[in-house]
């Protein structure tokens, strides 16, 4: 059966390989008759795969030692709480308002009435299409959170900004394993698995040990001591991501590792984005030196023509194409799994839409 060329921004495309792998594996695991899905959490079996699967992932990301790597559950949006919670010490606490993710990050703080918190910068006036510029400082900060990577709005942070008295905080979720990044300049960064590491479900945490250390009564699944405590085996994990999360690991390993992989993202957007500025239909309303390697918004600047191309991309096996309504226009996500040749028949499939169509722009 053909696969769809899928540019979901996540849940997301998953490596071939993988998926049949995880087929042949589905009925009995290493022949023990049964499923991931089926076996206990605290049997030897599935204590090897979360093991390995925290191996690997120290592996590929470079993660020294006192940093702890957590397997949770609730998506990055439950980070946003746990974050403050787990980090906030009563100083001051920033964040950089870069996009929508960012922005809701912002509001889960406003609820939970976290005290002496600043938005250091902010793109929203210009709808998010741009990394704002972020001032110097020297002041002591509990933490300082970023977004590595919007995902609705198609930018991405180039460089990492660094500050003499605040710990860095991630929200890596669409760019984790597919940029170039030393876990040495975060003191946390967080990731849900749906978009470069496995099915929904499952969320990586990377902390700093020493950051944690707070005196906090906390609810005990919100609390990372808690979860560092018990190996991320705390309650029932969500084994069966876990589980594909280690496979995803294995390839892109067996690919190279991170460094290989941008590369290859760098040939993929490479190549979408040459053929957005060479078009005079298509155009990306992002500034140049913040774009995104993983989700690249284009547009034709006419609704309609939007529309019509969408529909017809999705007849010819483009799923999923269609931007996020607050942006508009298309959205092609091509994490580390989307192959370069579904970016090359994107970009057939555009030029003979604009040859079609453009004079009508």
């Amino acid at each position: 059966m053909k696969r769809a060329r899928n540019f979901s921004a996540g849940p997301a495309i998953l490596p071939e390989s993988v998926l049949e792998k995880v087929q042949s594996e589905m009925l009995s695991y290493r022949d023990s008759g049964m499923s991931v899905m089926e076996m206990s959490h605290r049997s030897s079996l599935f204590e090897e795969i979360i093991s390995d699967a925290e191996q690997l992932l120290r592996e590929l990301m470079n993660i020294p030692e006192g940093y702890k790597v957590l397997f949770l559950q609730g998506g990055a949006s439950l980070q946003f709480s746990m974050i403050p919670m787990n980090l906030g010490k009563g100083g001051k606490v920033g964040y950089i308002n870069s996009g929508s993710w960012a922005k809701k990050a912002i509001s889960e703080a406003k609820i939970l009435k976290v005290p002496n918190m600043e938005v250091l910068a902010s793109s929203e006036e210009d709808n998010f299409t741009y990394i704002p510029e972020i001032p110097e400082t020297d002041e002591a900060y509990d933490y300082i959170h970023i977004t590595t990577n919007n995902t609705i709005e198609g930018t991405a942070f180039q460089t990492i900004p660094r500050f003499v008295n605040a710990p860095i905080v991630a929200d890596m979720s669409s760019n984790i394993l597919s940029n170039r990044y030393d876990v040495n300049d975060f003191g946390l960064i967080y990731a849900g698995a749906q978009k470069n590491i496995g099915p929904a479900g499952l969320t990586i945490v990377i902390v700093k040990e020493d950051l944690i250390q707070t005196e906090n009564k906390l609810p005990s699944m919100l609390d990372y001591r808690t979860h560092i405590k018990n190996d991320s085996l705390y309650n029932t994990p969500p084994s069966f991501s876990i589980y594909v999360a280690k496979l995803v690991f294995e390839w892109l390993k067996d690919l190279g590792g991170v460094e290989a992989m941008v590369k290859m993202n760098e040939e993929k957007a490479g190549l979408l984005y040459r053929t957005i500025e060479e078009s005079d239909l298509f155009s990306s309303p992002v500034a140049v030196n913040s774009r995104s390697l993983t989700n690249i918004p284009f547009v034709t600047g006419n609704k309609d023509l939007d529309a019509k191309f969408v529909k017809e991309a999705t007849s010819l096996g483009f799923l999923n194409l269609k931007g996020h309504r607050s942006v508009g226009g298309m959205r092609a996500s091509i994490y580390n799994a989307f192959p370069y040749e579904g970016v090359k028949e994107l970009t057939e499939f555009m030029k003979a839409f604009e040859a079609k169509e453009g004079k009508f722009k």
